[in-house]
């Protein structure tokens, strides 16, 4: 495990250095070359720009008609009603050579009109930077063909865009070095000795663990169930929790400790996830919405087994119109309750409510009576179909009736429900396509429907 929490940490150095390469040109305008100008994705345009004080200090790229490309930082401005003067520092990279322009570019009031004025940026003239009056204000642009776009603001700018590009892997670096200072101070042996008995209990189990447990657990097992542990309110964690992991099929798997330390891993797993495919995809995507990503991390877990209940739900159902034809027969041939739930684990196929009744199984085999095991079934997948029939089965044992006839009238009204249910799916189902048909369908059928008419009236027109 400290090889992993190495690994985490070299990592997040990677992510850290990438963050700080996003912005491919340096600060200083002079160190600023061809190819970092190449590397760097900023907007260009066309579009003149104002002449004004704010422009001081202001680092610009540019493209020229030929495919060179240069960098230009604005020195000073000077505009007064009659004139507009720009000074710069400007370098156009061709060829491998470097061209530097003029330093100046002025215009004036000449028999009440205004001057245009320019510079060529290149050495055969194709370009050029040129300075103009418009009804507004005096205006800095480029000749056709060519494009600018702006980098940065010497000393101020700089700053305040790469204040949260180096604030965020800062702190995670700093997480990753507690992590790893944790796990010296953390008892080796007891961590191991856990960890080899848990290797032994997945392999026996195969490959039937939950693939999200499985990625997440090395992490919040050993970092984050210790410090839920050591809280106050574990016995409302377990309340909380624990329920919602029996229905979700995972009360092997995690305990509500273990879930709730899932989720304060999350809240620092989302950003990390979003940095990290922000780096690999090599995308643009403003750091703002990493604080959002620890926030989505923390409630994810609660969106996940939502998921996880709804499905395992609908599996059951499924499942028990079938395994309670099974128990019918299986009663009237002549086995008492217990063993005809036996036969049903054996020869109905895999589901989760088969998982429950091995449950129930082993629950009266270490002395649990048959109403004590048929009210934990009812708690551990909590839907109303498995809930009636578990009261019902109490009922019937408590008073001595059979339940042949019982298992029979509660099969026949599953399947009534179960047709029920698949008539309100597709009562439901037209009002869902309607939409995509709407929006989708429609417009194609429309198109294929006039288009042959309009293109034969403009044609006769023609």
């Amino acid at each position: 495990m400290v090889v992993k929490s190495f690994f985490i940490l070299i990592a997040l150095f990677v992510l850290s250095f990438r963050a700080r390469a996003q912005d491919a040109c340096p600060k200083d305008f002079s160190q600023i070359s061809a190819s970092c100008i190449a590397a760097t994705k900023i907007k260009y345009t066309d579009k003149p720009v104002a002449l004004a004080a704010s422009l001081d200090g202001n680092i610009y790229l540019y493209k020229t008609p030929d495919g060179s490309v240069g960098k230009l930082r604005v020195i000073s401005t000077l505009v007064t009603p009659l004139e507009c003067t720009l000074f710069l520092e400007a370098v156009t990279f061709s060829d491998d050579r470097a061209f530097i322009p003029n330093s100046s570019i002025t215009i004036g009031v000449e028999k009440n009109h205004w001057l245009r004025n320019r510079i060529f940026l290149d050495r055969d003239g194709l370009s050029a930077l040129e300075l103009t009056k418009t009804n507004k204000a005096c205006a800095l642009s480029l000749t056709k063909g060519a494009e600018m776009g702006f980098l940065r603001k010497v000393q101020v700018k700089a700053k305040e865009e790469n204040l949260l590009l180096f604030t965020a892997p800062l702190i995670l670096i700093f997480i990753a070095i507690f992590l790893i200072v944790r796990v010296f101070m953390d008892e080796q042996d007891k961590f191991k000795t856990q960890e080899a008995l848990e290797e032994a209990e997945n392999n026996t189990k195969g490959k039937n663990q939950n693939a999200f447990i499985r990625i997440t657990k090395p992490f919040y097992k050993r970092y984050f169930v210790p410090l839920v542990q050591g809280t106050k309110n574990k016995q409302g964690l377990r309340t909380k929790y624990r329920q919602k992991l029996a229905n979700a099929g995972l009360s092997k798997e995690m305990t509500s400790e273990e879930f709730a330390a899932l989720k304060i891993f999350m809240i620092l797993g989302g950003p990390f996830a979003f940095l990290a495919v922000r780096w690999v995809m090599s995308e643009t995507w403003p750091l703002t919405i990493t604080p959002v990503m620890a926030v989505v991390g923390y409630f994810y877990p609660n969106v996940w087994l939502s998921g996880l209940i709804k499905k395992r739900s609908t599996e059951v159902l499924r499942a028990m119109p079938f395994i309670v034809d099974m128990l019918a027969l299986s009663v009237e041939a002549g086995l008492d309750f217990m063993a005809a739930i036996q036969r049903v684990i054996e020869k109905a196929p895999p589901s989760p409510l088969v998982e429950e009744f091995e449950t129930l199984i082993k629950e009266t085999k270490i002395g649990s009576s048959r109403a004590e095991g048929l009210r934990q079934l009812s708690w551990r997948v909590n839907i109303i179909e498995i809930n009636s029939f578990c009261a019902t089965l109490i009922a019937a044992d408590s008073v001595g009736a059979s339940i042949g006839p019982i298992l029979k009238q509660l099969s026949n009204e599953l399947r009534i429900k179960r047709s029920s249910r698949a008539e309100q799916q597709g009562a439901t189902a037209a009002t869902k396509i309607l939409i995509p048909m709407i929006f989708f369908i429609l417009p194609a059928v429309l198109v294929a429907i006039f288009a042959p008419m309009v293109l034969k009236m403009m044609s006769g027109k023609l």
